[in-house]
């Protein structure tokens, strides 16, 4: 009788510590966003997120500081990691470069993890402005990309597919001059994982462990 309820408490609690283990599972994963509002879609199995989420990062094309054509071809299958600078921006923009060197010095070895600066002033930050920019922040990753090109083609990038400004900037007119602390976090089907102040230490500390789960992050 005793050895009976012995089982029986023992395999109700392998069932718990089960459960709890898929509920942790569940919960460590990153949630999605598929809209400038920046609601979190929390969905528990990638074949779930197939289904429900369809927004993704538009196909682009510009010149890095080494001259060198980045299209969404460099970013396919992998994780990566976009921001919105400019070389002579005196405010946050030192302080985001500062910051996203933490990012290139704990993913300096894996290709599989992508960053792109994007000039906000690309009619001032021609390839050889943005090579002088990234000698003098020792930007030496060969996967960290500072990108120049047509400014409506930036800027619509910027805000209709990345939500740069969430949902204020989706309203605005390529007029309008881009200018933000956001960084986002993109998963390696081009899906919006994360966003963070780009000015906070503890925000970027946090971008960097959620950048590991998506490298983990099983892609089926």
């Amino acid at each position: 009788m005793y050895q009976t309820v012995f089982l029986r408490i023992s395999v109700f609690l392998c069932i718990c510590i089960a459960i709890s283990c898929s509920e942790k599972k569940k919960e460590s994963r990153l949630p999605f966003y598929d809209s400038p509002e920046f609601s979190p879609k929390f969905i528990d199995s990638e074949e779930k997120a197939k289904s429900q989420i369809t927004h993704t990062i538009s196909p682009f094309s510009f010149l890095d500081q080494n001259g060198k054509r980045i299209t969404q071809n460099n970013i396919e299958g992998k994780v990566h990691v976009a921001n919105f600078i400019f070389t002579s921006c005196g405010s946050i923009c030192p302080v985001l470069t500062k910051h996203m060197k933490m990012v290139q010095e704990a993913f300096k070895d894996n290709p599989d993890v992508v960053i792109l600066s994007f000039s906000v002033t690309p009619w001032i930050d021609s390839v050889p402005v943005l090579k002088n920019y990234a000698k003098l922040n020792g930007i030496n990753s060969p996967n960290w990309h500072l990108l120049t090109g047509d400014k409506n083609e930036i800027y619509t990038l910027a805000r209709k597919s990345y939500f740069a400004e969430e949902d204020l900037g989706f309203t605005k007119d390529n007029t309008n001059f881009l200018h933000t602390e956001h960084v986002l976090l993109i998963d390696r089907k081009k899906r919006i994982r994360g966003i963070y102040n780009g000015t906070l230490q503890l925000e970027n500390e946090q971008l960097v462990k959620d950048i590991e789960k998506l490298v983990a992050e099983p892609l089926n």
